[in-house]
């Protein structure tokens, strides 16, 4: 199979890195339950709403973000057993490009620049399975699409779901 990959909020946890900035500069206690269904940006204040939707645009945002529970694991299975293809919306902020090359270079090694397909709209993607958040990148594909769990899309429906990266294993493994 041809399977390609998401990075933010599927293998990378951009969703509590803007959690945590905004906790740390407000000194708030927001948590990813308090957001069940809505983007970060729309559960704080509006004063603070552009703080929030602008970390994406700050230089470092990509660099640190931690990766998600077992996708390390889970990844290097399935790129032993399939074509597997990392495709990230990173022309979207102006330092992702090359901030997301440098975490995969850290955490994902075992995928090649050759499988790093960092692009604008994923409609253009042929293959089997696409992992991703995002129900427009999904409804967009031709093949299967799998959608992994984000606060923000917790009451999305139409496709199959993925909650955890074990049931990505289950799923394509």
């Amino acid at each position: 199979m041809t399977i390609f990959v998401d990075m933010d909020e599927v293998i990378a946890d951009t969703y509590q890195a803007h959690i945590d900035l905004y906790n740390n500069k407000y000194n708030a206690t927001l948590k990813k339950e308090d957001c069940l269904g809505h983007e970060v940006w729309q559960m704080v204040p509006e004063p603070h709403q552009g703080y929030l939707r602008n970390h994406a645009n700050e230089r470092g945002f990509f660099i640190d973000l931690k990766v998600m529970k077992d996708s390390q694991e889970v990844m290097r299975e399935l790129h032993e057993k399939h074509d597997l293809y990392i495709a990230s919306a990173a022309m979207q902020f102006k330092t992702s490009l090359e901030e997301k090359a440098d975490w995969l270079d850290k955490h994902f090694p075992f995928i090649p620049w050759q499988n790093r397909i960092l692009c604008g709209h994923k409609h253009v993607l042929r293959g089997d399975v696409l992992i991703d958040d995002r129900s427009y990148n999904l409804a967009a594909f031709e093949g299967r699409g799998i959608q992994f769990t984000s606060p923000h899309n917790v009451n999305t429906n139409g496709f199959d779901r993925a909650d955890t990266w074990q049931d990505i294993a289950d799923l394509l493994l």
